[in-house]
């Protein structure tokens, strides 16, 4: 009698630690599965921050904008605007071939890109004005200065005094900055204005 009772024992035991086994497996596997999931959800966070930071930062800010005025006395209109940005403070590098400006005018509205040779009217150019590692277009110091350069005759027709435009400046990342142009009542005897 006392025999069977030592092996009735022992399958207790073997069977307790299968199952004690069992357990520390299952939990072991559930760790791993958070653990994973943590990092994911970690790196993705992270990602996210960083776009959500650029979209904030990464932006241009204008410093001047200026208008050519055109026609004969009585009818002057100013038919080239050139305004000059820098990137704002906290700004990484801005290729200004990937921006992309919104045109808002009286006339309408027109998206417009970059362009080299500005072939056509839904485009805009850019040349430097302050630019030591001739990097343009891309702005790569807070010291640069780049001027984009629109022709208003090709995107909305030439602009008369008091007419007004707002720009709204889209960078890569998605940050966007805006400016009102405001062309003076009076262009009579002026070559360039400031708007």
């Amino acid at each position: 009698m006392q025999n069977d009772n030592k092996n009735e024992r022992g399958q207790v035991g073997i069977g307790t630690l299968i199952v004690f086994i069992a357990m520390v497996l299952v939990a072991a596997i559930a760790a791993g599965v958070l653990i994973n999931t943590a990092g994911f959800l970690q790196s993705k966070s992270e990602a996210t921050g960083q776009q959500s930071s650029a979209q904030v930062s990464n932006r241009v800010q204008v410093v001047t904008s200026t208008g050519h005025v055109t026609g004969t006395s009585g009818n002057e209109q100013v038919d080239l605007v050139n305004v000059t940005v820098k990137k704002a403070p906290g700004s990484g590098q801005i290729n200004l071939k990937n921006t992309t400006v919104t045109w808002i005018s009286d006339s309408g509205t027109a998206n417009l890109v970059w362009d080299s040779a500005n072939t056509s009217g839904s485009a805009f150019t850019v040349t430097k004005f302050k630019d030591a590692s001739n990097s343009s277009p891309v702005i790569d110091s807070s010291d640069d200065r780049l001027v984009i350069n629109f022709n208003a005759s090709q995107i909305s027709g030439s602009l008369d005094g008091g007419d007004t435009v707002t720009l709204k400046i889209t960078t890569r990342s998605g940050a966007t900055t805006s400016t009102t142009l405001t062309v003076p009542e009076s262009l009579s005897g002026k070559t360039s204005v400031e708007l």
